[in-house]
Formats: C-alpha cells, sequence, structure tokens
C-alpha cells in the first residue's frame, strides 16, 4: 500500500527542507507587479523559512495535498483557485460544491511543467514532499518562475505542533489572502469546540493509544512532533509514541507489545480498509497479548482528520468519543 506523503526517510525530508532554509528570513521577495493599497496590505509572513511580503492577495493559487485545500475552502477562498491536487480520501461534505468547482491538476502531485502551465502565482503545500527539489519544485525553484509559495507549518516545525499551531495556519493564510476577518471568526468558533470536549472529559483518566497507520514489517506510527499527538491529548488519550521525535516515523512491534496500548486509532485512507488493518492487527499472534488487541478497542480517524487543518477541532471531538464512549468516570 502506498504511503501518504508524510512517509519520507530522514534524509529526504532533509534534502527539501535545504532549499527552505536557504533563502533564509532575511530574504523579503515583494512582487512589484500586485496592486497596491488593498485593505490589510503590505502583509509580510514568514513561513517556514521563506520570507515574503505580500501587496495584495495571490489570484491564482493551486493547492497540493488535501487539508490546506480545506483551509482554502474553509475560509472561502475558492475563486482564488485554480487547481488542486492530491487528496487523502473524500473532502468534508460542506466543501464538495467548492471543491467540485476546482479544477484537479493531479491524482498526487502535478508535474513542474504542468504546474506552470496552469500559471499560478502561488502554490500552497500541505507536506515538504509537495516541493520536492528533485523535481525542480523546491519554493526557490517556484520564487525563480515568479511563484509565491507556503508549506503548511507542521512540516517544519521544529517543536511539538499543537492547536495553536493550527489557529497560526488559519490566521496567516486568512491574512496573505485579505480575509483575516473569517480566519478569526473560524479560530474563535474553533477554540469554542476544543474547549467543549475538554469539559466533557474532565476528571477522565487518559487511555494510552497506539496509532497504526501502515506498515506490515513495522508499524508506521504517530510521533509526538506531529498535531496527531496534540490530538489523542486533547482527546483523552495518552500517545505510546510520543517520545518519536517526528509527527510520523516506524517502531518496531516488540514496541508495541511492551507499551501496552489500551486502544489502537486506526488511520483511515489509501486503498487499505480498515477492515483490513485491523484483521492484520487481530491475526498477528505476537500482538494477542496486547490489552486493545485482546479487547478489540478500535478507533478510527480520517487521515486528514489527523493532520494540522480544519478538521482538527471536531476530530478531537470524534476522537475523544471513541476513547471514552462512557465518557467521563468518577
Amino acid at each position: 500500500m502506498p504511503r501518504h506523503p508524510y512517509a519520507l526517510t530522514a534524509a529526504a525530508v532533509t534534502a527539501l527542507l535545504v532549499p527552505l532554509t536557504g533563502c533564509g528570513a532575511g530574504t523579503t521577495e515583494t512582487k512589484p507587479d500586485r496592486k497596491a493599497a488593498a485593505p490589510g496590505f503590505p502583509y509580510t509572513v514568514s513561513n517556514c523559512g521563506t520570507k515574503t511580503t505580500f501587496d495584495a492577495p495571490p489570484e491564482r493559487v493551486v493547492t497540493m495535498n488535501q487539508h490546506v485545500t480545506e483551509v482554502m475552502l474553509a475560509l472561502g477562498l475558492e475563486k482564488s483557485l485554480i487547481g488542486t491536487a492530491y487528496l487523502d480520501d473524500a473532502v468534508l461534505p460542506a466543501y464538495k460544491k467548492a471543491y467540485d468547482s476546482v479544477p484537479v491538476l493531479a491524482k498526487e502531485y502535478p508535474s513542474k511543467e504542468k504546474l506552470l502551465a496552469a500559471n499560478p502565482d502561488f502554490v500552497y503545500g500541505g507536506y515538504a514532499s509537495a516541493f520536492d527539489a528533485k523535481d525542480g519544485l523546491s519554493r526557490d525553484d517556484l520564487a525563480k518562475s515568479g511563484v509565491d509559495s507556503r508549506l503548511n507549518i507542521e512540516s517544519c516545525t521544529d517543536r511539538p505542533a499543537t492547536m495553536d499551531d493550527v489557529y497560526r495556519e488559519i490566521d496567516e493564510v486568512g491574512r496573505t489572502f485579505g480575509v483575516a476577518d473569517r480566519a478569526k471568526t473560524w479560530n474563535e468558533e474553533a477554540r469554542k469546540r476544543v474547549a467543549a470536549t475538554a469539559g466533557k472529559l474532565k476528571g477522565t483518566e487518559p487511555v494510552s493509544v497506539f496509532v497504526y497507520d501502515s506498515g506490515d514489517k513495522t508499524a508506521f506510527t504517530a510521533g509526538g512532533k506531529g498535531i496527531g499527538n496534540e490530538m489523542i491529548t486533547r482527546a483523552g488519550g495518552r500517545n505510546v509514541f510520543a517520545d518519536l521525535d517526528k509527527a510520523f516515523g516506524d517502531a518496531s512491534w516488540e514496541q508495541v507489545v511492551a507499551r501496552k496500548p489500551e486502544v489502537v486509532v486506526i488511520y483511515d485512507y489509501g486503498s487499505t480498509t480498515v477492515e483490513q488493518k485491523k484483521k492484520r492487527l487481530l491475526e498477528d499472534p505476537a500482538l494477542a497479548d496486547v490489552p486493545a488487541i485482546r479487547n478489540k478497542r478500535f478507533a478510527v480517524l480520517p487521515l486528514s482528520d489527523a493532520v494540522l487543518g480544519v478538521r482538527a477541532p471536531d476530530a478531537v471531538a470524534r476522537l475523544a468519543d471513541q476513547l471514552h464512549p462512557s465518557g467521563p468516570k468518577g
């Protein structure tokens, strides 16, 4: 089964991020041909090592990866989109009509030629793999072609991602596109939803959680750096691989057994179904004594729920309901 775009070797991720830091926070790219004096502009933002000044909102945008496409749609920016790429699953029903109005450039990532043929002035990537230097699509390469860019901050943070990073992502995208008021409203509502979940869980003891993304010889799982770890914590869980110093990574099955998770959270995406993943776990004799396997305690999240985007607040609530179906105890 093909892994999602986070499934990169450490060397590959480093290779992808080197061009980003190379331009440095000291470099400011200003588009001289943008319309001046738009409300809220000029706006300067530092994003993953690239500092850019916008005199007006980008007008021809390509999004690469589902969670950043949904950020744009949540902020009502579908008219700014000229193309999208790389879905993990179906877009949220609330965004389907808007999503269907935008051309899909590629099932996964488009080639450099296809991307530039769409004549974008801005590319918004969800994972570092969206800006692959070997394909000529590094952010420096795009800048040389007159195209600004943004990388979702979960892919470049040097510390664990939190819900505050979700709010920051929404705020910065809102300001970039001149809809700071919409971003503020979204963040206010999101904070209320997260607080409501925390209130419901008050007094609840956390349950230990192992995330099963994929893998056979090893377990590809959620580490402590990604927003998935924060979501588990806020949903009343404790990620047994929180000490894995990355958003996603491999763990041995011996480690899974030793850490005795009470619940397995399955990430749902791609061609391998949830039921197939459950079957693989339940039929592995080495896992028979793991509490979650012995008690058949599973929770499910679509992969697009478990990355830094607009699904996070509601995903926390849905996960909390699965981890604590009877509500708080005591």
